[in-house]
């Protein structure tokens, strides 16, 4: 046993370079198996022991098993085979340059992924903030290559001028490309808008915000279908977002009576079917007191309105529907009568 552990061993210290390769492939893939196995727990220990989703943390980590796992071969080939002096100094090259990449990675992901917690709503997994999270990961991206090329000792100087130039004759070619991105990144980060939010647009689009891209808002309706609308378009708009500062509101539901009921009754049986539809509606806020507010006397009856509140504006007709349909029913129990109109 011995005998094999060190003809083993002399073989991969000093054995010719099929085996020096078969070695470095051998010391990586037994690297990133490891740390996929050592991650896939770390993941579920943060996830436990801290408020930030086991999905976050997969995407602060992704691709860190593989980068990590090539570092761990790099530097197990390194110390443990036997290599020449210019293989040496190429392994040690792309050492610092997976240094470098994975310490790009790790933080493109991590700035995205705190970028997604504080912009979209927890309660809407499908919002994303694409246009935020593309232009952080290309930024970090553009740094690591340059620091890569540093430590390859390759200028930059030049390599920077150029890319100055080229960003200003792309800037005048771009205009109305730039006026989308910068727009929706200033809506974003002033708070106007959060991922998610049920905002009404003053041309009558109404619908919850899904995505922000680098040029158009996705607003997806009530009926599952999406409004494309340009980013500056949202920036410069009159929108009503109902989702700010709370996502309650309040909703009236006209009514019309005639002139032979007793005022104090329907009001009194009025309020009671809004009390009880509030407290026992999984859409109604309870505790809510609900309004009744006579505002006209017409020609043929009292028109009123009642006031109550709702957890959330998509929940308006679903509130009203079940209001209706027992209001309706207690007034004929009642003997209140709704005008009917017949021309």
């Amino acid at each position: 046993m011995d005998y094999i552990v060190n003809t083993f061993t002399f073989e991969l210290e000093h054995g010719g370079p099929h085996v020096h390769f078969l070695a470095f492939i051998l010391f990586i893939i037994i690297g990133i198996a490891i740390l996929h196995g050592v991650f896939r727990g770390v993941i579920e220990v943060l996830s436990r022991v801290t408020k930030v989703p086991r999905d976050s943390w997969r995407n602060v980590f992704r691709f860190m098993p593989t980068l990590l796992g090539i570092l761990l071969g790099i530097r197990l080939t390194k110390d443990i085979l036997n290599l020449p002096n210019f293989v040496q100094n190429i392994l040690s090259y792309h050492y610092h340059s997976v240094v470098i990449i994975t310490v790009t990675f790790f933080c493109a992901h991590t700035i995205s992924s705190f970028l997604k917690d504080k912009l979209s709503k927890s309660g809407d997994k499908q919002a994303t903030t694409s246009i935020l999270t593309t232009v952080v990961d290309l930024g970090v991206y553009i740094m690591g290559i340059l620091f890569i090329l540093s430590s390859y000792g390759i200028s930059i100087s030049p390599l920077l001028t150029a890319l100055g130039a080229g960003g200003l004759a792309s800037a005048l070619a771009l205009q109305d490309t730039l006026s989308n991105l910068f727009s929706g990144i200033t809506t974003l980060v002033s708070k106007q808008v959060h991922m998610g939010d049920y905002i009404r647009l003053a041309s009558g689009e109404a619908g919850r915000v899904v995505d922000m891209n680098w040029r158009n808002t996705t607003i997806r309706t009530a009926t599952g279908n999406m409004v494309i609308v340009p980013n500056k378009s949202i920036a410069t708009a009159t929108l009503t977002n109902y989702e700010q500062p709370l996502a309650e509101c309040t909703i009236s539901i006209p009514l019309t009576i005639t002139y032979d009921n007793d005022l104090q009754h329907v009001e009194d049986v009025t309020l009671g079917v809004a009390r009880h539809i509030l407290d026992h509606s999984e859409y109604g806020v309870t505790g809510f007191e609900p309004l009744v507010r006579y505002d006209q006397m017409g020609e043929y009856g009292i028109s009123f309105k009642v006031v109550l509140r709702i957890r959330n504006i998509v929940d308006e007709a679903v509130l009203k529907h079940q209001f209706i349909k027992s209001i309706y029913k207690t007034y004929k129990k009642e003997g209140i009568h709704l005008l009917i109109r017949r021309d």
